[in-house]
């Protein structure tokens, strides 16, 4: 009877991790799918309901779906922001700071209480050895840039380089890995679609603030403390994007 005993409650600690793993999971899916709602609805609200005329909402559709947004969950978010419903007292508003060891950081948000999430920001920046700074003091060190990645088994490099220029593409970076391609922000769209419609699958692709220049953390703290920072922003709903110039270390 003790192994049976033994055995039954290895098995009911395993089902509670189990459950314990889904749950996160499930958090963390909701916690992406309410911020690609409220990106949707400001945009639909803004430009109008119709993302073949509204290229932020386009961009925003697609970002979701890459994230495995149910449709129903898309048209809902559509539906209010056209509708003046949620996403109507939304206002963008960006911070600029710096993590541990100096690493500049870039946090955008969506917000209907500004205080909130200014106070929210501030906070995780002191809690994780940061400090907050004002407009400007790290955005100079950013340029803003379409970035697309795929993979190498999806592509071949001399077809997707010609391709990619051809569309508009500033730049193409060839890896072992994969290839990444970089655009002008107004041209992100463009060479989106077309590398879509000619059958390419993107591993990533989104209009991104790049780092001219990296920062590299030595000290195990330091790591630690700019992990921590970067997973409680990520965690928060008002925060749409956060943008760093940190080299994360490999693993």
């Amino acid at each position: 009877m003790g192994r049976i005993h033994n055995i039954e409650g290895k098995k009911n600690k395993m089902d509670s991790k189990r459950e314990g793993r889904k749950n996160k999971q499930d958090a963390a899916r909701s916690n992406v799918f309410t911020k690609h709602a409220r990106a949707i609805a400001v945009a639909a609200r803004e430009g109008g309901g119709d993302p073949e005329y509204n290229a932020s909402l386009k961009a925003a559709i697609v970002k979701a779906k890459s994230d495995n947004m149910p449709n129903d969950n898309i048209d809902r978010a559509i539906k209010k922001g056209v509708g003046g419903g949620e996403g109507e007292n939304y206002e963008s508003i960006t911070y600029e700071g710096y993590g541990p060891g100096g690493v500049a950081i870039i946090v955008e948000t969506l917000t209907d209480n500004k205080n909130r999430t200014a106070g929210n920001v501030r906070y995780y920046f002191d809690k994780n050895n940061g400090n907050l700074g004002t407009p400007g003091c790290v955005s100079f060190m950013f340029d803003r840039k379409g970035q697309i990645f795929i993979s190498a088994e999806d592509a071949e490099e001399d077809e997707l380089m010609e391709v990619s220029l051809d569309l508009g593409a500033e730049d193409f970076i060839a890896e072992e890995v994969g290839y990444e391609i970089l655009t002008a922000p107004e041209d992100f769209n463009d060479v989106r679609d077309g590398l879509e419609e000619k059958g390419y699958k993107f591993l990533a692709a989104d209009v991104k603030l790049i780092p001219q220049t990296t920062s590299v953390l030595e000290d195990e703290g330091q790591i630690k403390s700019m992990e921590k920072l970067l997973d409680i922003l990520e965690e928060d709903d008002d925060v749409q994007n956060v943008h760093h110039n940190w080299e994360m270390p490999e693993a």
